[in-house]
């Protein structure tokens, strides 16, 4: 079958006049065609060096019998989003970054692409443009940077800053760790969001192997990306498409890694929107059974005790999914156009899960401090808790790896904030007390693009009085760094008439995060039986307005009348 390229060549004659004028050559009309999309721009530390990374893979095509061409669509950066009205366009910027790869590659006639990126929205943005194009793909992971001072990261400089207002600490002290929390470029050096999609992005197969979270310019990450200049070209010519990659099989390895990884709750949105683009369907109660079963064995931030640039020492994604075998499908195929198995067995012949091992002992460290065996695992049970109940009858998550045991079953009454602000302000003003649910509500897909609630997570967090005793209930989203009692994602939305919008002050709450329950079970401080409860929700429904649109124009106009549930994966339908 003909490429696409020469296709449209023969359909349209201006298309070689126009490469012309671009500097190509004649010859280079003939060759299969490569889209190198990356997000390179100014943005954020994970986007500044993308440029170098497309010109190596660029070699790698070239030098394959290929024609690279490089476009761009740059993401954004949550942690500069954090906290103010713009975090509602972090959700919804992964459309955009999806649409425009999918523009540039259906637009430029191209035959295969290579994707770069790093970051929180980047990530899973560029694995849904390569399942919604399905054309032959390789994504490349940007890597991570290094740690600041004792393994300071980004994620602790809000817990800092709260300190700060408390007076815990002193500015300079304060002013001096801002200054180091990011000495290098690269995402984020705690497990976060960015971080967990590197690492999923190898689970899916659509990454080469060893490629996610390397140290940010090293050496080693311009061999990577000149490799997969080069891989392109051979799945091309062996007719490889990410929907022969990303398989049900696919889909289990990635959650059984996010699971095992204690990973961002964030990818619970990802995943079923990827699996969306493939045409699959990845539901709350296959994640609850696969998480339930598989033990949580990585201690990285924030839920254990290392920066996440320590990971790729340790021998990355596939020291992960060696300790795992037992859990994973290795029959899956990869880009490398092999199955996980048999990169298993190729990286086990080269030596290499006793080689990388040896890049921690400078840090006075094993792999068993990065990675614990199976048999000795942080916790029996996956790092994710799927929940329901009466407040979230289509579902709810939770990062179970990053609460206190103490807290996994947890009564209390509900604080209700209609916006994160007032939620922040409340906790800082000492109006939040031990034995309170925080319920903040109004910031699902459609009342507000799904912002990040990291600012309350960590008022919460970094108080000693509250971090073990409050809880929060929201159907907005978390950042991958926050900690504590979160319950996310509640589904149905307040503002689509979900049970969330009628909760009332006083109103008591149970979670348990291993029976997987969250329930209004009282009023005004009185406990009611289940059935009195389903009663006063459905009796305080019939009342409820939703309020008038946020936003009628614009993206966010667009993403808050069409984006799905959260439990959907907050796609645009």
């Amino acid at each position: 079958m003909r490429r696409i390229s020469q296709r449209m060549r023969g359909i349209n004659p201006e298309i070689d006049p126009l490469r012309l004028a671009c500097g190509w050559s004649k010859e280079d009309l003939r060759k299969p065609l490569i889209l190198i999309e990356t997000v390179g721009g100014e943005s954020m530390p994970c986007s500044t060096y993308l440029d170098d990374l497309a010109q190596d893979v660029k070699d790698g095509v070239t030098e394959s019998g290929g024609r690279p061409a490089r476009y761009s669509c740059t993401d954004l950066c949550d942690g500069i989003l954090q906290g103010t009205d713009a975090m509602s366009y972090s959700l919804p910027s992964r459309e955009v970054i999806a649409m425009a790869a999918e523009m540039h590659a259906r637009g430029g006639h191209f035959d295969g692409c290579v994707f770069i990126s790093g970051c929180d929205k980047a990530v899973p943005a560029h694995l849904m443009a390569a399942l919604r194009l399905d054309l032959p793909a390789v994504l490349l992971p940007a890597g991570v940077m290094e740690s600041g001072p004792e393994w300071y990261t980004l994620d602790m400089v809000a817990t800092s800053y709260a300190k700060l207002r408390r007076g815990e600490i002193q500015k300079e002290e304060y002013e001096f760790l801002k200054e180091h929390a990011c000495p290098t470029e690269g995402a984020c050096a705690f497990f976060g969001t960015a971080g967990t999609m590197q690492l999923l992005s190898e689970a899916l197969g659509l990454a080469l192997p060893a490629s996610a979270l390397l140290p940010a310019r090293c050496f080693l990450q311009r061999r990577q990306a000149r490799q997969a200049g080069q891989q392109i070209m051979a799945i091309l010519n062996k007719g490889i498409r990410p929907s022969q990659i990303v398989t049900d099989k696919a889909l289990e390895n990635a959650v059984t890694v996010l699971a095992a990884s204690g990973g961002s709750t964030n990818a619970l949105l990802h995943l079923p929107a990827l699996a969306h683009e493939a045409g699959l369907t990845l539901s709350y109660d296959r994640i609850k059974k696969i998480s339930d079963a598989v033990p949580f064995i990585l201690n990285l931030y924030p839920s254990g005790a290392y920066p996440d640039d320590l990971l790729w020492r340790a021998g990355g994604a596939y020291a992960v999914f060696r300790e795992l075998k037992d859990y994973l499908h290795l029959d899956a195929l990869t880009v490398t156009g092999k199955t996980l198995a048999a990169n298993l067995a190729q990286l086990e012949k080269e030596g290499y899960f006793q080689k990388m091992p040896r890049l921690l002992a400078k840090f006075g460290l094993s792999l068993a401090d990065i990675i614990r065996p199976v048999s000795r695992p942080i916790s029996k049970k996956g790092a994710i808790a799927i929940l329901k109940g009466n407040l979230a009858p289509e579902g709810a998550v939770a990062k179970r790896s990053a609460v206190p045991a103490k807290m996994h079953r947890f009564l209390g009454r509900a604080k209700v904030f209609d916006s994160q602000r007032d939620a922040v302000e409340a906790i800082f003003a000492g109006k939040i007390k031990p034995g309170d649910v925080v319920v903040i509500r109004f910031e699902g897909p459609r009342a507000n693009g799904m912002p990040e609630q990291f600012y309350v997570t960590e008022g919460l967090a970094s108080d000693n009085k509250l971090s073990t005793s409050v809880a929060l209930v929201t159907d907005g989203r978390f950042s991958g760094a926050s900690k504590g009692l979160c319950i996310g994602h509640v589904s149905p939305e307040a503002a689509q008439g979900g049970p969330l919008a009628v909760v009332r002050d006083g109103d008591l709450i149970l979670l348990d995060l291993n029976r997987g329950i969250v329930d209004l079970v009282g009023e005004r401080g009185r406990r009611v039986s289940a059935r009195q409860a389903t009663g006063i929700i459905q009796e305080r429904l019939k009342g409820f307005k939703p309020p008038p649109p946020r936003y009628k124009k614009g993206l966010l106009g667009l993403y808050t009348r069409a984006a799905t549930s959260a439990w959907e994966g907050g796609y645009l339908s």
